[in-house]
């Protein structure tokens, strides 16, 4: 039977529940050193006095480490606009001015103490002052930075990246002026920490030449690049060694510790250990950005969207990272669900005086459609519509093309994805719900449609058969917890060479030995790397083949390879085990393995439609349907979610159980996003610093999911999957938006929702 569609168990399970998994956290190598990190207490300003000398003279410190002993050079993913150390300037609280390497943990602590620090403090740059006039420049040299590639993209002052949609200028302020009334609103988003349990860390040792790095790290070979780029070497001379993760969520794409424990590993000699602590892993998390997004509809008086205007500022920190792509999300997500044209879209990405952002699952798509989606709630009741109606009334269709001149493939599915929502939780019924709340409660409903991407960066894969009938899997792919490769692309390599899935072996990612691929980012893992292993095992299986039917005299299209044997089709007695097929062709053909690559096909896309696109399209997407019912307590304004509803299109259910473990995963991230997580800023600074500040929710927040699965095969996927573990998280803040002010009767533009907010709501203050 194939493991296709199969519940099969994680082939990792069994070695993390028992506790033999070795994290990076655990990772330890004979003499190495402990470091850690000065970072500044404010943030922005100019260092007067740095004095290392108390410190590099105390017990046990084998190092001290600033600006002045780093390469002189810049780095950074899309931008090359950060130092490894800051030098005279300080641009947010956390940033790393100096690092001890010693004996001890506690002595590198009591060294990093005895450095003599002064700062002279200067204005803090945040989002809602970065464009006033005179407003300080966080990046005053930003003009002298270069683009990580060919492309550069617009920025200016302290816009990191902009993106502008703006073709039609003269007809959308016409459709403006005879629009039937027009809608106007803004919405905010604070900050989200992705609450990983494994602090970042990284253990590196300097040998041969060669920069030795041991990591969890999403993107094995981003963090290769990173490092190279801060230590001024080749890529070639950084290795990386992956081990299982402590959780990610898109914050462990790029590189964090890595570089300094490079830096101190050649200065010492020595292996040097680095984790961060709870607190300056808060402070310095590639979180979630904040944002502000405004949004302008005209409408006609049946409820038809005519035109909208948009504008969204997104807050970078204070050095890019992945960053600017993220800027172009604007473009994609505004048209994707419903129709609107004409439409003006401004996307600017700003730099601030905080921590740098970057991406957390789901990454500014979360925020999108929850501004995208409670302006739908407000349009409806500006013209006293119903709420589903004038949604469905706008909803995309087969055909629809994006802003980007992108044609959507199968937008229909989107219609079917509603159809299937009321099917589960009819509308009519939900209103009557809401109408039998008992005293001191309010009830509302909320819903939401989402279109999504699977991203499309190249994966690789080898295939090898081993003589004992089992196959190593050689990737660069890893798993941050999903089950994407010890789930999903285990099963495609067993369903394609017919065997069983704890017979495919998949060894921890070595950037010296594996195949390039772009991490586990964007869902893309089964979709990108499941097709490679279909590539890669379709040559496996061509040798086999060819030297089964040599081992059993019969023509090679009359065999069957299953239950980890070779037969053939009508004498299925007559057969050879792949282990001996293994041992045949070592001495024959040579040993039998093959490889495959595989990334998304280019799409087409109008690049006049908007200015600055460096993520241009949209490709593989996929379609959901979201509804909760909620209850909200009038003494409190504590909300409580009563029911949840997904119909989420996956293209082909690889492993029923782990796609299930994803939505039930990501709408309980998205119910944290929604009511209670957020690092707020004041003055630059972060108010949440430990966990217990910053409030997760809890199993008796989160109920149990309700889920449809529909399943339109993707032609280019392994067995027809799409991605997903992003979509399920995106849509949640924007229907839990929906139902609470619909059961409060006050719109609610700000996420998180949080009680004070809520009751000073229904108080009417």
């Amino acid at each position: 039977m194939t493991p296709i569609g199969q519940s099969t168990r994680r082939t990792d399970g069994v070695t993390k529940v028992t506790g033999e998994a070795i994290f990076s956290a655990d990772y330890t190598e004979a003499g190495m050193l402990h470091a850690k990190l000065l970072r500044s207490p404010v943030p922005a300003g100019r260092i007067t006095r740095l004095d290392t000398s108390k410190a590099a003279a105390m017990p046990g410190v084998a190092g001290v480490f600033t600006a002045v002993d780093a390469p002189d050079v810049n780095a950074g993913w899309v931008l090359k606009d950060q130092r490894l150390f800051a030098g005279d300037t300080v641009r947010y609280e956390g940033e790393a001015i100096a690092a001890v390497a010693a004996e001890t943990l506690a002595q590198a602590r009591a060294a990093v103490a005895a450095i003599e620090l002064e700062i002279d403090e200067s204005p803090v740059v945040g989002l809602q002052n970065s464009l006033a006039d005179g407003a300080p420049l966080v990046h005053p040299g930003w003009e002298s930075y270069e683009p990580n590639g060919p492309a550069d993209h617009p920025r200016y002052g302290n816009v990191a990246a902009e993106m502008i949609a703006d073709t039609m200028p003269e007809a959308l302020a016409a459709v403006f002026d005879s629009a039937y009334i027009v809608v106007e609103d803004t919405y905010e988003a604070l900050r989200q920490y992705q609450a990983y349990l494994e602090p970042k860390n990284a253990l590196v040792k300097y040998e041969g030449g060669r920069f030795i790095v041991h990591t969890s790290s999403q993107y094995p070979f981003n963090v290769r690049d990173r490092v190279a780029q801060f230590m001024n070497v080749r890529s070639s001379g950084v290795r990386v060694l992956g081990h299982h993760i402590g959780g990610g969520f898109g914050a462990r794409l790029d590189a964090s510790p890595e570089p300094f424990a490079a830096l101190m590993a050649k200065g010492t000699g020595r292996p040097v250990k680095l984790t961060y602590d709870r607190v300056e892993d808060m402070i310095t998390c590639p979180s979630r950005e904040n944002a502000i997004v405004r949004m302008k509809t005209a409408l006609s008086e049946d409820g038809e969207i005519l035109a909208r205007d948009i504008d969204v500022l997104m807050d970078n920190g204070a050095y890019s990272g992945e960053m600017p792509w993220l800027a172009s999300l604007p473009m994609h997500v505004f048209g994707q669900v419903y129709r609107v044209t004409p439409a003006r879209i401004v996307a600017r990405l700003v730099y601030t005086n905080s921590a740098p952002t970057g991406a957390f699952r789901g990454v500014g798509g979360a925020y999108l459609h929850f501004a995208q989606e409670r302006h739908m709630d407000h349009c409806a009741r500006a013209l006293d519509l119903d709420r589903l109606a004038i949604r469905r009334k706008n909803l995309i269709a087969e055909g629809a093309r994006s802003f980007v001149g992108q044609t959507i493939e199968q937008a229909g599915i989107l219609g079917e994805a509603f159809d299937k929502l009321e099917e589960m939780a009819p509308w009519a019924e939900a209103a009557a719900w809401k109408e039998q709340a008992p005293e001191g409660t309010r009830r509302g409903v909320g819903i939401a449609g989402l279109t999504w991407v699977t991203n499309p960066m190249p994966g690789s894969v080898t295939i090898k058969l081993n003589q004992d009938g089992t196959v190593g899997l050689i990737t660069g792919a890893n798993d941050n917890g999903s089950g994407a490769v010890t789930m999903g692309v285990t099963q495609v390599a067993a369903a394609e060479l017919g065997i069983g899935v704890e017979d495919v072996i998949v060894p921890l990612p070595d950037t010296d030995v594996i195949g390039y691929d772009s991490g586990s980012q964007g869902s893309r893992t089964v979709h990108i790397v499941g097709r490679a292993v279909s590539d890669a095992a379709a040559e496996v299986r061509y040798k086999i083949f060819a030297v089964a039917g040599s081992l059993l005299e019969a023509p090679e299209e009359e065999l069957v390879l299953e239950g980890g044997k070779v037969s053939v089709r009508d004498a299925p007695d007559i057969s050879v085990a792949l282990g001996d097929v293994a041992a045949a062709a070592t001495w024959t053909i040579g040993p039998i393995q093959g490889t495959g690559s595989y990334t998304t096909p280019a799409l087409e896309f109008d690049a006049d439609s908007a200015s600055g696109l460096l993520f241009p399209v949209f490709p593989t997407p996929t379609y959901h349907a979201h509804l909760a019912q909620v209850e909200v307590d009038e003494v409190t304004g504590n909300v409580t979610v009563d029911r949840y509803v997904v119909v989420q299109e996956v293209g082909k259910a690889i492993n029923p159980a782990g796609v299930r473990g994803q939505i039930q995963g990501g709408v309980a991230q998205g119910l944290g996003y929604a009511l209670y997580e957020t690092l707020d800023i004041e003055d630059g600074r972060y108010q949440q610093r430990t966990l217990e500040s910053y409030r997760l929710p809890l199993a008796v927040d989160v109920p149990d999911v309700e889920m449809a699965l529909l399943e339109h095969p993707e032609a280019q996927g392994p067995y027809g999957a799409r991605g997903v573990a992003e979509p399920p998280l995106i849509p949640v803040a924007a229907v839990i938006g929906n139902a609470v002010s619909d059961a409060i009767g006050v719109e609610l533009n700000r996420i998180p929702i949080r009680p004070d907010e809520v009751l000073a709501a229904m108080l009417g203050d």
